[in-house]
């Protein structure tokens, strides 16, 4: 059988730098970009299943805004403008976990700043954010990995939920903070790898940022404070965590990504169960 050939580049897990996606090692660090015992290409399986942490997250956050619709289904026939089009109740939000300055304070309350992550308010929220999500998710892990988009994903969503709830505002749900934090990882691995491909990405993405700020002080009720927290929360993962392929680093980077997805299903169930 005539394995198929893939058109392309891809980056090496090990050095980052470009190599043929057909190669098996890595021209630049010998580092064994495919190993024949892959159990996914002996099936026949594609390199990227469906199931993917990109495809998990955004599920999720579908998941909860079906569910806050049908636990008050009257809020879905209150349209009150297009941008409220679809939109939650309010209790419905809180009840499934939505932060803001006084909630942090009731017992129990600082677990918010995990599941509203995943809670949107309408349907242009939801479907904004999910975009986003599935447009940046597939490229921060080709360059950092699983573990670390896990990490960034879930560091820039809460620290840009800290920065909020401390500033006072009171009620706040989205994954916005988290997609800044992406942003802002893809901003730091160009500044990093350099070059003429590493200097187009920052400025890409830069006018990404710049934009998206823009429009969070033109259009009413968006949390720039959250997006200006998750922005940092994500440079600060890309610093400190890096990109490199070392053992120890890795290691590192799945032990975190396994601690915020516990945390995350423990905060749901401590807001939605008890």
């Amino acid at each position: 059988m005539v394995e198929q050939q893939r058109p392309g580049s891809i980056l090496c897990p090990s050095c980052r730098r470009l190599i043929s996606a057909n190669s098996s090692v890595c021209i630049h660090c010998g580092h064994k970009t495919r190993s024949r015992w892959n159990i996914k290409q002996r099936l026949g399986l594609p390199n990227r299943l469906p199931l993917d942490a990109t495809t998990v997250i955004s599920s999720v956050c579908i998941v909860l805004y079906v569910l806050a619709l049908l636990i008050d289904l009257r809020a879905v026939l209150q349209v009150r403008g297009l941008f409220d089009l679809l939109s939650p109740s309010g209790e419905a939000l809180f009840g499934l976990g939505m932060t803001g300055a006084g909630i942090a304070r009731l017992p129990g309350g600082w677990w918010t700043i995990f599941t509203a992550i995943y809670l949107h308010g309408s349907l242009l929220h939801i479907l904004f954010n999910v975009l986003w999500i599935r447009q940046l998710g597939p490229l921060v892990e080709e360059l950092y990995g699983v573990a670390r988009l896990v990490v960034i994903f879930t560091v820039s969503g809460v620290l840009g939920f800290v920065f909020s709830n401390l500033w006072g505002i009171q009620a706040t749900v989205g994954a916005s903070g988290s997609i800044f934090g992406l942003l802002a990882a893809v901003i730091y691995y160009g500044k990093r790898r350099g070059g003429v491909w590493g200097q187009d990405l920052v400025r890409r993405v830069g006018s990404w940022v710049l934009m998206f700020f823009i429009f969070g002080f033109l259009i009413p009720g968006v949390n720039n404070l959250a997006h200006a927290g998750g922005f940092i929360g994500g440079y600060l993962c890309a610093f400190l965590l890096g990109y490199e392929n070392k053992e120890r680093q890795a290691q590192l980077s799945r032990l975190l990504a396994g601690a915020a997805v516990l945390l995350t299903i423990v905060a749901f169930v401590r807001i939605i169960v008890f």
